[in-house]
């Protein structure tokens, strides 16, 4: 009876040897997307953090010649520039402009789909998917006809409302402050069905019993959302916050359309933009803007994921 046993392995031996096997099969199964993906983001990103910290530019590639390791001299040079800096504050501001614009609206209509009948329910949908599809060029492109300066809808319906020939020719695209109201309206148009879908489908899953024992205890409709509903879809809002932010702070199609249409370039850059338009061929410099641009992002989203973490474990 003691051989018998000692030749059979123990629980823990068991667990040792099942959870070995486990780890070995998932390994197996992630190594081919881990590979590709090193490949695919891996190799530009080494490229791009070298290339910072050279002077490299298309004559080296030109003439097959090696750049010099200028060190931090490309991250000064951009830090200390006034334009970079006030490219960053606009493209912070922008963000949270449309990120709070998203996420207040997206929310709002999701509550507001639960109060509608199938039918009304069905049509909002519709205009919501219809928002959605468009692709953010063709939305610049239809926005800037309607403030275009000459046959605009804006400046028509604004000197109808006004009987006047006040905004006959108003250029809206060359004001950096109407410019960025476009802009936001723009993104946040575009941007609301993806919140409001979403948060939707996490509303519908609290039991309404629970929010009609809040209601049977007298909450209000203010009380409900803090006490109730937000608690129970703050994950989901918080896993679209730091979507929103990411994609905010990646705005270009939105803006560099607008720019070809009479916008003042140099005035509404943000910083995808600012990037692109930085001399041509002069990889070192672009690639420092590009390393801080990445930095940034990690830093917000980093934030932004420990925060959802804290919230997870309490």
């Amino acid at each position: 009876m003691t051989t018998i046993s000692a030749a059979r392995p123990s629980w823990e031996e068991r667990e040792r040897r099942r959870r070995r096997r486990d780890a070995i099969s998932s390994w197996t199964l992630l190594t081919p997307s881990i590979l590709l993906i090193g490949l695919m983001s891996g190799y530009p990103l080494v490229t791009m953090i070298w290339q910072s910290f050279t002077d490299y530019q298309v004559r080296h590639k030109i003439q097959g010649t090696l750049p010099d390791f200028v060190w931090f001299e490309n991250y000064l040079d951009v830090i200390t520039d006034d334009q970079f800096v006030a490219v960053l504050l606009r493209t912070l501001g922008l963000m949270v402009v449309t990120t709070a614009g998203i996420m207040i609206g997206g929310v709002l209509v999701a509550l507001l789909m639960t109060k509608l009948r199938t039918g009304m329910r069905l049509l909002v949908s519709v205009g919501l998917l219809l928002a959605w599809a468009i692709p953010p060029l063709t939305a610049s492109i239809i926005w800037g006809f309607i403030f275009d300066t000459q046959y605009g809808v804006v400046n028509w319906a604004l000197n109808e409302i006004t009987q006047s020939n006040a905004f006959h020719n108003h250029p809206w695209l060359l004001s950096p402050l109407s410019f960025l109201m476009i802009i936001t309206l723009i993104v946040v148009w575009g941007g609301i069905p993806f919140v409001a879908f979403t948060s939707y489908a996490a509303l519908g899953q609290i039991p309404r019993e629970t929010i009609e024992a809040a209601e049977i205890d007298g909450a209000g409709g203010w009380r409900r959302w803090w006490g109730v509903i937000f608690p129970a879809v703050r994950p989901v809002l918080g896993g679209l916050l730091i979507l929103q932010i990411i994609w905010n702070m990646k705005l270009f199609t939105q803006v560099y359309a607008l720019q070809s249409r009479g916008g003042i370039a140099s005035e509404t850059n943000v910083l995808p933009v600012y990037l692109f338009r930085q001399g041509i061929g002069e990889f070192g410099a672009t690639s420092a803007i590009g390393m801080l641009f990445v930095l940034i992002m990690l830093a917000i989203s980093w934030y932004n994921i420990r925060m959802l973490l804290k919230e997870d474990e309490s």
